[in-house]
């Protein structure tokens, strides 16, 4: 599907997950293009991400296929971003709900786009799906890379790995579907939160006792946007790309986070194995008795971490022309949201780069000119 075709086409757009870190960035980012835009919402709430824009709303469940269906009609192109993220391994009812959520919502939207010719389905993938070196998880991992199952996994993981399962059994049936394959996001309209949102959070009002270090393959906000864009308007059918702006170490994060919010990190740097070992404890007891407990390091965040995992975006950049930007300027953005949105309490924390650079501005436009 060719950007003209879908810019000079009166139908909308369908977005869903749209309150989340991705989809909302990616509605703002499709309405200052001009495009029309639909959003598929559950009817619970949470919503906040879409307050005040100029977009049409519809509300259905992903795995209800009937209003799924009925949610797509009219639209001419598909960005299927939503899917329940965890990265805690959960009791049965957990498990369950990633699966319906993730794998037969996929199912659903794909199923929906083919029932009413919606066109091509540009599907978020996760780089967590992506396989690695065996004998160094180090090393980049490009898209060739199959996903290895012999070993302890996330059902989050899993169930992203059959997403893209559905989204090749779609293209077996004819169906025009890309995969933009994101690693961990970091910018601003991050109205849920997301981990690293709320992470920095905690940073910023003095809450992060310790840390583990590691790493991993980071994306700004605006660059995985622009990656689901790049692959609308000119992947191939059939196809993922994988979208990354930097590989970062947790350490490299925290010192962008003395950068924007001029507070010091902790000063306990825990052990990997140690901190692995009480992840386990704390997470099988919270799992069970406190559900809704946010968790922070978890058992598989902490294997993510250690592998140190870098992303090849070779492709990306070659067959569509991708050029990333960097994360640090993505950490500001991040923080200028969340401290606009007074989640940021600590009297402390520095104002965002942004609010200064506006107050200098005020302060010259409200100044009296002086004769030259």
């Amino acid at each position: 599907m060719s950007d003209t075709s879908i810019n000079a086409s009166d139908a909308p757009v369908l977005v869903t997950g749209s309150s989340g870190h991705v989809g909302a960035n990616l509605v703002r980012k499709l309405l200052e293009e001009g495009i029309k835009v639909r959003v598929l919402l559950q009817s619970r709430g949470g919503n906040e991400a879409l307050e005040n824009l100029d977009v049409e709303r519809v509300y259905a469940d992903i795995r209800d296929i009937k209003a799924t269906r009925k949610a797509l009609e009219g639209c001419l192109g598909v960005y299927h971003c939503a899917a329940k993220v965890s990265t805690i391994d959960g009791n049965a009812a957990h498990k369950r709900e990633i699966y319906e959520c993730n794998v037969r919502g996929t199912r659903n939207v794909l199923q929906a786009a083919r029932d009413v010719d919606a066109g091509r389905v540009v599907v978020t993938g996760s780089f967590s799906a992506v396989g690695y070196d065996l004998d160094d998880p180090s090393a980049p991992s490009d898209e060739t890379m199959q996903f290895y199952p012999m070993e302890r996994t996330m059902p989050y993981e899993r169930s992203k790995v059959l997403v893209e399962h559905e989204c090749l059994r779609g293209v077996a049936l004819g169906q025009d579907v890309v995969i933009a394959t994101c690693c961990a996001v970091v910018g601003g309209a991050d109205y849920v939160p997301s981990r690293l949102g709320r992470t920095m959070c905690d940073f910023a009002n003095g809450k992060l006792r310790a840390y583990v270090d590691g790493g991993f393959a980071f994306v700004a906000a605006r660059d995985i946007v622009e990656g689901h864009l790049l692959c609308m308007r000119h992947g191939r059918t059939g196809e993922k790309y994988i979208f990354a702006s930097e590989y970062k170490t947790i350490s490299d994060i925290l010192e962008l986070y003395e950068e924007v919010t001029g507070l010091q990190r902790p000063n306990r740097r825990m052990p990997t194995p140690l901190m692995y070992a009480f992840s386990e404890i704390a997470s099988f007891y919270l799992s069970r008795f406190h559900p809704n407990f946010p968790q922070r390091f978890t058992p598989g965040a902490i294997r993510l971490l250690k592998k140190r995992r870098h992303a090849n975006i070779d492709k990306a950049k070659t067959e569509l022309g991708f050029r990333p930007t960097t994360i640090r300027e993505a950490v500001h953005e991040a923080y200028a949201f969340h401290y606009g949105r007074n989640a940021i309490l600590n009297p402390e924390a520095k104002r965002p780069r942004a609010f200064v650079e506006d107050s200098d501005q005020s302060d010259i436009s409200s100044a009296p000119e002086v004769a030259s």
